[in-house]
C-alpha cells in the first residue's frame, strides 16, 4: 500500500516521493489524510533548515496540523469509517517528573508529530495516508469542512497563549502580527470577553483579516508608524500584549506601549535577540512565554466544531500535496497569503 508524502531534505529541498503505508494495529486508526495547515515552523524548516538550535539533520516528512478521515479503525478503537477527525500532534510520555506534576507541555520524552527535535526526527502528517495511534485523533461533528479541522492546533496554541494572560475584563489589549496564530489569538481573546483589541502589522492585507475576525482598530506599522505614539503616551496605554510577531521591531514597541505592570505574552518565536532590559524592569513589565498546548487542543476542536470560533477566514489557500513546493513558496508571502493548506488524495486503498 503506497502513500505520496512531502520529504524536506534541507533547505528549499522539498520532495514529493511514495512510500509504503502501515495498516493500523490496537489502538490506531488509519486516516486518509485531508488538510494540512503549513506553519511558521515549517517554513522555517524549509528556508532555514531549522530555527535555532533546532535543525533538519536527517530526512523529514513536514506537517502537524492537518485533519483526515478514518478508513480503518484497529481493535478496540470505536470510529465510524468516514469520520473527520484533527489529529493533535503532541504525545508527551505521561511518566516524568513534568507530566507527573500536570506540566505534560514541558515532557522530557515528548514526541511531536513533525518536529526535528527529536533524532530519529519525529515523520510529519503531509501525506495521502497515515496510521496514529486513536487517542490523538478527535472527531468533528457534520457539516465542518475539512480545512477548519486542519486549524484545530493552531487555534490550540493560541488558546494556550490566552490561557496565560491575567483576566481580560476592561483590558486594552494588543497583539503584533497579524499571521494565522495573531489571528487565532485575536478570535480567542474575542470569544472569551476582550472588548478592546488592537492588532498591528506590517500589511494591509493581514489587517484586513484582522477586521474580519473582530479586531476593534488595526494599525499598519509600515505606513502608519505615527499611529502607535499615542498607545507610548504616559508610560504607555496598553494593559496586556500577545506578540505574535517575534520580530524586534514589533517587541521594542510592546516594551514602550505596555503600562507599567502590564503583561506580554511572548507567542512568536526566534532566534536570540536584543531586549529593552531598562524597560521590563523600569516599568515591572510580566513577560511571559507560552508554547504549545495539551487540554487545549480537545477544546479547539470543540469551539470550531460548534462554530464558536469560526477559523474560515485565516484559510486563504488550498493545493494539492503534489504541488508542495508552489504552497511553501506561497505560504512564505505574506502580502497575499495567510494559512496555507495542502490537500490530499481520497482513494480507497482497501476494499
Amino acid at each position: 500500500m503506497q502513500t505520496r508524502v512531502a520529504r524536506l531534505y534541507g533547505a528549499h529541498d522539498l520532495r514529493v516521493e511514495t512510500q509504503e503505508a502501515t495498516r493500523p494495529g490496537p489502538g490506531q486508526v488509519l486516516l486518509a489524510m485531508a488538510a494540512g495547515g503549513i506553519c511558521g515552523s515549517d517554513l522555517h524548516y524549509y528556508h532555514d533548515g531549522g530555527f535555532g538550535p533546532v535543525r533538519v539533520r536527517e530526512p523529514i516528512i513536514s506537517g502537524h496540523e492537518a485533519s483526515g478521515r478514518v478508513i480503518e479503525a484497529g481493535e478496540g478503537v470505536d470510529l465510524a469509517r468516514g469520520t473527520l477527525v484533527a489529529v493533535s500532534p503532541s504525545q508527551p510520555c505521561g511518566n516524568c517528573e513534568y507530566c507527573q506534576r500536570d506540566m505534560p507541555i514541558h515532557c522530557l520524552d515528548m514526541h511531536f508529530i513533525g518536529s526535528a527535535m527529536r533524532l530519529p526526527h519525529e515523520q510529519g502528517m503531509f501525506r495521502d495516508l497515515m496510521t496514529v495511534p486513536a487517542r490523538q485523533v478527535h472527531a468533528f461533528p457534520e457539516g465542518v469542512t475539512e480545512g477548519e479541522a486542519a486549524c484545530a492546533e493552531p487555534l490550540a496554541v493560541c488558546l494556550h497563549a490566552v490561557a496565560q494572560a491575567p483576566d481580560l475584563s476592561a483590558k486594552r489589549i494588543m497583539v503584533t502580527g497579524a499571521g494565522p496564530i495573531g489571528l487565532l489569538v485575536l478570535a480567542a481573546l474575542r470569544h472569551h470577553g476582550a472588548d478592546e483589541v488592537i492588532v498591528t502589522d506590517l500589511t494591509d492585507a493581514a489587517l484586513d483579516r484582522a477586521r474580519a475576525m473582530g479586531a476593534t482598530s488595526t494599525i499598519n506599522v509600515a505606513s502608519e508608524p505615527d499611529a502607535l505614539e499615542p498607545l507610548q503616551k504616559e508610560k504607555g496605554q496598553i494593559d496586556l500584549i500577545f506578540d505574535c510577531s517575534a520580530a524586534g521591531p514589533a517587541l521594542r514597541t510592546a516594551f514602550t506601549a505596555i503600562r507599567p505592570r502590564g503583561t506580554i505574552i511572548q507567542v512568536g518565536v526566534t532566534g536570540d535577540m536584543t531586549i529593552p532590559l531598562s524597560a521590563l524592569v523600569g516599568k515591572e513589565i510580566t513577560w511571559r512565554g507560552s508554547q504549545r498546548f495539551h487540554a487545549e487542543f480537545a477544546q479547539a476542536v470543540s469551539l470550531i466544531g460548534a462554530r464558536a470560533i469560526d477559523v474560515r477566514p485565516i484559510i486563504s489557500h488550498s493545493l494539492p500535496l503534489e504541488q508542495a513546493r508552489e504552497a511553501f513558496d506561497l505560504a512564505s508571502d505574506r502580502s497575499i497569503a495567510c494559512k496555507v493548506q495542502l490537500t490530499f488524495a481520497h482513494e480507497e486503498p482497501f476494499k
